[in-house]
């Protein structure tokens, strides 16, 4: 819900872990908003971080009075920090997502915004190189993309694009209604539709800190993509029992054959000992397939919060009003449990 004095942008960014680059990051920010003839906030949001991260966050609340500070009360991962930034941002007109670690440049944002004056509810940072990361990390990255196109139906995935991007108030309200658990957001940003647009930017390397990303999560993450926008995998399941049946009847019709023309030999041991591994693995896979869609269906039946805040210090930055004058808001300092 959003407030007469409410600001026109809400940039959300969650962080955890990113002290070193903060204040770099709100410099730039800053710097990159100055002349977009809106008043905004940036809402930071604490992902429990275990370094200075929250101290940095309310020491920018102090200097800055268009700054918001979440401090959820545990580590919550990404996509329930961004959701719960969404939740708080106040902004009457659109909100922009970026991330702290100033891979995706705040300096594209006044891009994004040229864009929703045009009149698309979403408009999506697309990279067109990716600095600093490895060849492994590129090629896996485009091979996901390109797998979840194929896979995803009516839900369709732009390539080469993170969670970079701006969403109209809209679009905004639309998104937030989507709460179940295992949240993969960029699939959800897609899911809700409305006119949309591209942006194309070059990804800079990390500009302070190390990545939170290593090959495990980014496995986790994407078996979390595949398993919140398709069933694909149950249908492979199926496939592939019906191909392994279809083979086993073949090879008792040969195995039959065989016995009426030329006896019934002894079959090796380690050919036997092969297909039973075999067939063992394969139920194994279907198995644990139908067991990642029981385990989210399990967690969303609990119907637990998202997550808790355990401090939300709003900004005090006002509309800009129809008369280009400021309105006036009252600071204030509010929190939630």
């Amino acid at each position: 819900m959003t407030s007469p004095d409410a600001p026109a942008l809400s940039v959300v960014v969650p962080a955890y872990n990113e002290q070193e680059v903060l204040p770099e990051f709100h410099r730039r920010l800053a710097a990159a908003l100055e002349g977009i003839g809106m008043a905004w906030e940036v809402v930071y949001v604490n992902d429990g971080s275990r370094d200075t991260t929250l101290e940095v966050m309310l020491g920018l609340q102090r200097q800055d009075p268009r700054v918001a500070v979440v401090n959820l009360s545990r580590n919550f991962g990404k996509e329930i920090a961004l959701t719960a930034g969404l939740d708080h941002a106040r902004a009457s007109d659109a909100v922009v997502v970026i991330d702290a670690d100033l891979q995706d440049p705040p300096e594209v944002i006044p891009a994004l915004i040229a864009g929703w004056r045009e009149g698309f509810d979403v408009v999506y940072a697309q990279r067109n190189t990716r600095e600093g990361e490895t060849w492994l990390k590129k090629a896996t990255a485009a091979a996901f993309y390109r797998f979840m196109q194929r896979i995803g139906g009516k839900v369709q995935l732009p390539p080469d694009t993170g969670d970079f991007r701006l969403l109209s108030r809209r679009a905004l309200d639309a998104l937030l209604k989507l709460r179940e658990h295992h949240r993969f957001m960029k699939g959800l940003f897609a899911w809700i539709g409305f006119p949309a647009k591209a942006v194309r930017y070059d990804r800079a390397p990390r500009a302070a800190g190390t990545t939170k990303w290593n090959y495990w999560k980014l496995w986790n993450f994407s078996l979390e993509g595949i398993t919140s926008f398709t069933v694909a995998p149950l249908k492979v399941a199926t496939y592939v029992g019906l191909l392994t049946a279809v083979g086993a009847v073949i090879y008792l019709a040969q195995l039959l054959v065989r016995t009426f023309l030329y006896g019934n030999p002894v079959a090796g041991y380690p050919s036997l000992l092969a297909v039973v591994l075999f067939l063992g693995g394969v139920q194994m896979m279907m198995l644990g397939i139908i067991g990642e869609y029981l385990g989210r269906i399990f967690n969303e039946t609990k119907q637990r919060p998202l997550y808790f805040t355990e401090r939300y210090l709003p900004s005090r930055q006002a509309r800009i009003s129809p008369t280009g004058a400021q309105a006036s808001a009252k600071p204030g300092i509010t929190a939630e449990a």
